[in-house]
């Protein structure tokens, strides 16, 4: 999540970003979120009380918003045994997929 949020990918995105948070909601992993406010902390300078789970989730329907899903689609296709699989993806998808991170 914290690569989801924070990379700085300039003009190219991380597909695999996108395949770990759609493989980790699907597989219903729980998000460790007090891990996830210390990295933040530490690598970004997010003090923990200032990065809630409120915040976490404007900020990653913000990073959904602004991609362009097919780039993602592009760059993971490569790497995929079956990449029919990526068909459902879609901006919509990904926030469907926001909804249901377990915190």
């Amino acid at each position: 999540m914290h690569a989801l949020l924070f990379r700085n990918w300039k003009n190219r995105v991380k597909g695999r970003d996108w395949y770990d948070f759609e493989w980790y909601v699907r597989n219903n992993i729980k998000l460790n979120f007090g891990h996830l406010q210390k990295r933040a902390a530490q690598i970004n300078s997010i003090k923990n009380e200032e990065f809630t789970p409120e915040i976490f989730k404007n900020l990653l329907k913000e990073r959904i918003l602004k991609t362009d899903i097919h780039l993602v689609k592009n760059d993971v296709r490569p790497f995929l045994k079956y990449p029919q699989e990526m068909e459902i993806w879609s901006t919509e998808y990904f926030l469907q997929l926001l909804e249901m991170i377990k915190l």
